[in-house]
């Protein structure tokens, strides 16, 4: 099957495909498509002149590399796979496979003659663990699900039918999901059942087989809580509470431990809250996103969309793909849904909506918070709406177009 070029991702990659001294870790939720854009990096490779003796690519999924789990065993085959003695580009894929393999690879990095690239499970590589085990000599590039520009473009790739009417499209998105596979299933049942089995996987792979949960049912309170309110301003002390009211033991720490697990395994993002006055962050209160809506829909029976907290997930990781850092901002009493960064510290505020055309008032409560902040960055104000506001300098636009269209904020 012809792979989908993930354009935004590769664009980042594509530096750093020669260097020897840096380690490329890919990460992202399982089954975002790191190992396809690892092949998709092949593909480039050999289309540049790179003879297929010089790749070298290792899948420890696979079912003939399953006795490969100690080091020795992955330098032994590395070993016997380096047939050349010119450049090389190492590829492996589920290394968290291997034990102790930072040591193989961090080996291949200092000896020179390899550019590698790896991935693996998300609750294993992490940025804390590689810095300490790799010596700081990586760098990382984080993948996520489809966003809904590229959910558009991988469908026309595949010669998916597509709405025209942009919002019924939108809608299929929220409720299908942005894994890669699903856009090759037919039906929303189908998808469904496919995202579920990930789901699972997920859990049980990223989550029990690495993590000690002592307290099973606490962990899933926890889990379903954060999942079904993701959006939403969460306190680790407020969470405790409610868990204790409804007869559940279990200290403010543990719930704490359990939102790092989610998060650990990428199942959720935080966002922090920063006070625009003080300019300093808040400390207590956070706000979750999940990284991919299917998590949500895999945990309910039903189709219902509250359009406000699904919008704004689906513009928080539109930003994260474009490499924005991301914040939510409080200006005295008011909210602005996210304060985003670029790597040239400019700054950029935006308002997430459904529709700001029902009423004065739903106008009103969307621009006032981005109308008291005093500095000369771009305000946005996104909704579905085509018809557009102009007030006081704030850029109203369609959030679909702005996607489609690939914008940057």
């Amino acid at each position: 099957m012809d792979l989908f070029k993930r354009e935004k991702y590769l664009k980042k990659i594509r530096p750093f495909y020669d260097q020897e001294d840096l380690i490329k870790v890919i990460t992202g939720v399982r089954r975002c498509g790191k190992s396809s854009l690892m092949q998709t990096i092949c593909e480039e490779l050999k289309s540049t002149g790179i003879k297929d003796e010089q790749i070298i690519y290792i899948d420890l999924d696979s079912r003939k590399n399953r006795n490969i789990n100690k080091a020795n065993d992955l330098d032994n085959l590395i070993e016997t796979l380096s047939t050349v003695d010119n450049h090389k580009y190492l590829f492996i894929d589920e290394i968290q496979n291997v034990d102790n393999f930072e040591e193989v690879v961090n080996g291949y990095r200092t000896d020179g003659g390899y550019s590698i690239f790896i991935t693996g499970s998300n609750s294993y590589l992490l940025s804390g663990e590689l810095a300490t085990k790799l010596t700081g000599r990586y760098v990382e590039f984080e993948l996520y699900t489809l966003s809904f520009d590229e959910y558009e473009d991988i469908k026309r790739f595949y010669n998916k039918p597509i709405n025209p009417n942009p919002l019924v499209e939108l809608n299929n998105y929220i409720l299908e999901g942005g894994f890669p596979r699903t856009i090759q299933f037919d039906d929303l049942q189908t998808k469904r059942t496919y995202t579920e089995s990930v789901v699972k996987e997920i859990f049980e792979k990223d989550i029990r087989r690495r993590v000690k949960i002592k307290n099973k049912e606490a962990f899933e309170s926890v889990a379903h809580f954060i999942i079904n309110n993701f959006g939403s301003t969460t306190s680790i002390s407020s969470l405790q509470k409610a868990l204790e009211k409804n007869g559940m033991k279990i200290t403010r720490n543990t719930v704490s431990n359990y939102i790092q697990t989610l998060v650990d395994a990428k199942i959720l993002y935080e966002c922090s809250r920063f006070d625009m006055k003080s300019k300093k962050s808040l400390s207590g209160e956070k706000k979750y996103y999940v990284s991919d809506l299917s998590f949500y829909f895999s945990l309910n029976t039903d189709n219902q969309i509250n359009y406000g907290p699904v919008l704004e997930n689906i513009i928080y990781f539109y930003a994260k793909s474009h490499d924005y850092s991301i914040s939510v901002g409080r200006i005295g009493k008011l909210e602005c849904d996210f304060i985003l960064r670029d790597h040239n510290m400019n700054y950029s505020y935006v308002q997430v909506a459904y529709t700001i055309a029902l009423s004065k008032q739903t106008e009103d409560r969307e621009y006032k918070s981005l109308e008291s902040i005093k500095d000369n960055y771009p305000k946005y104000v996104m909704t579905t709406d085509y018809l557009l506001q102009k007030r006081n300098g704030i850029k109203h636009v369609n959030l679909i177009e702005f996607m489609t269209t690939n914008s940057e904020f």
